[in-house]
């Protein structure tokens, strides 16, 4: 599944923070990186935080 482009509950854009997210967690705690984006609302929140990263797995399936 790829990265929602919104949050399902109050619609906000949060597909353009994924990718700086993701990089920044790997040296900082998640909710240090979730305040310093901007991020305020809990659903916004947990939609990036929970989100799981398949992608990599997906394309282990792909024989072309």
């Amino acid at each position: 599944m790829e990265f929602p482009i919104r949050c399902f509950t109050c619609g906000s854009v949060i597909s353009t923070l994924h990718k700086e997210f993701k990089e920044k967690s790997k040296t900082e705690p998640k909710g240090k990186v979730l305040d310093d984006l901007g991020i305020k609302r809990l659903c916004c929140r947990t939609v990036i935080i929970s989100h799981p990263d398949i992608s990599e797995k997906l394309l282990m399936y792909n024989k072309k």
